[in-house]
């Protein structure tokens, strides 16, 4: 009877065991979520840039002045043709400088540059990402008007905002007038994610009081840096605005040519990833530099990217669904300088969004944070003073810290299972 009784017992706890496991599988979730992929769009609507405004309607803004432009390779009009090369063909305007940003002014480079030589056709360049991040007043000498033209991806800890209040800092030091050309929010302006910044953990990748995910154009931006005085003193700033543009739009959605805004944002969809899985560079898992697709794989040698992409799929997170992935990092020169874990194979997920509508991108990469927490407890590192910066502040990594100490109640529960089961069968 005795023996009869544990083995109804053991029956039970196992099957109890075998049912808490079980988990719909991968395919199945991603079908699932497949069924409301979104149509890429095709009718486009017709948006004049700033620089386009300016050119086309407003040229007595820049007539008869010398001139400091501030731009990279996004700086086109709407034919495609760079700024420099439309003013400069201009006859009572005066191109005297060009300043760039991080990646230079071609978005040739992964890491600080100079311009020590001449390049042809264009006037003096000076790099705005190295040694020197603030114009001197030598170099704005005898310059009547800033303009700075950056197309900006929406993201608190991409830099060129940063690059853009330091130049507008100077322009108030030296009382040089600013005019600032509004560009799209490629992530639509209308949606708002993150936490905001403690100026305790102001850095270069953080500079302004504002979510990660921001919901401005760099125009409305430039703008509330002044309202706000984020910055000290501040210029007389002029904004020339766009034509056509909405804040629900995504940058395919209009009818500009997308250039890549840096050298690991390729596509739009990258775009909208960045602002959440940038928190990885805080971490040593592999954010995807070294690859086809920085930001929407990630991984690392001691990942198993099966086990986390159910993990992760097991979430529900809007609009998203996590893939299994396997890849190598490796140096790509101007796009990936000695990546994490280079040349060596790294297991991990490729982030596939399916609506991008619903896609919380601040959500899903603290999702990511914490179940590498959950899975890996021993593996995962956290970069303090890089995660700070990056989040705003030291509330996710003391969160994240908290988890590590604690005990894992599904992990403990099958291990008092599996104990439980042995004593019954002896």
């Amino acid at each position: 009877m005795m023996g009869y009784f544990k083995w109804k017992l053991f029956f039970l706890f196992a099957i109890t065991f075998i049912t808490a496991q079980n988990k719909q599988s991968t395919h199945q979730i991603q079908a699932e979520y497949y069924k409301n992929t979104t149509i890429p769009p095709v009718d486009r609507i017709t948006v004049l840039t700033g620089l386009d405004v300016l050119l086309e309607k407003k040229i007595d803004l820049i007539t008869g002045k010398v001139i400091a432009l501030v731009t990279n390779q996004t700086g086109i009009d709407r034919y495609g043709i760079p700024n420099y090369k439309r003013l400069l063909a201009l006859d009572d305007v005066h191109l005297k400088v060009v300043f760039s940003p991080e990646h230079g002014l071609f978005g040739e480079a992964d890491e600080e540059i100079t311009y020590n030589k001449k390049i042809a056709d264009i006037p003096r360049v000076i790099s705005l990402y190295g040694s020197i991040r603030k114009p001197t007043p030598e170099m704005l000498q005898g310059v009547d008007l800033i303009i700075y033209d950056i197309q900006d991806i929406g993201a608190r800890f991409y830099t060129y905002i940063s690059t853009l209040g330091l130049v507008m800092e100077a322009a108030g030091d030296l009382q040089i007038p600013v005019l600032v050309l509004d560009r799209p929010n490629p992530i639509r302006s209308d949606i708002v994610e993150g936490p905001l910044l403690d100026l305790n953990y102001q850095s270069f990748v953080g500079k302004y009081p504002i979510p990660i995910r921001y919901g401005w154009t760099i125009g409305e931006l430039a703008q509330k840096i002044v309202e706000e005085q984020w910055i000290n003193p501040t210029p007389s700033l002029n904004i020339v605005s766009m034509e056509g543009w909405n804040a629900s739009l995504w940058y395919d959605e209009t009818t500009l040519p997308w250039v890549k805004p840096s050298p690991n944002i390729p596509d739009l969809g990258t775009a909208l990833i960045y602002p959440g899985m940038c928190l990885l560079e805080g971490t040593n898992v592999s954010e995807g530099r070294g690859t086809e697709h920085p930001f929407k794989w990630f991984g690392a040698p001691w990942i198993d990217g099966k086990i986390l992409s159910q993990e992760l799929n097991k979430l529900h997170l809007p609009g998203v669904v996590f893939v299994p992935k396997s890849f190598t990092p490796v140096s790509i020169p101007g796009i990936a300088d000695k990546p994490k874990y280079e040349n060596q194979l790294c297991d991990g997920i490729e982030i596939r969004v399916i609506t991008r509508n619903e896609y919380q991108s601040l959500n899903v990469g603290v999702s990511v944070l914490k179940k590498l927490q959950e899975i890996y407890p021993e593996k995962i590192v956290f970069k303090e003073n890089r995660m700070n910066r990056l989040w705003g502040s030291d509330t996710l990594l003391n969160e994240l810290q908290k988890k590590r100490k604690q005990i894992n109640f599904y992990a403990a529960g099958g291990l008092t299972i599996l104990l439980l089961m042995t004593l019954l069968i002896k």
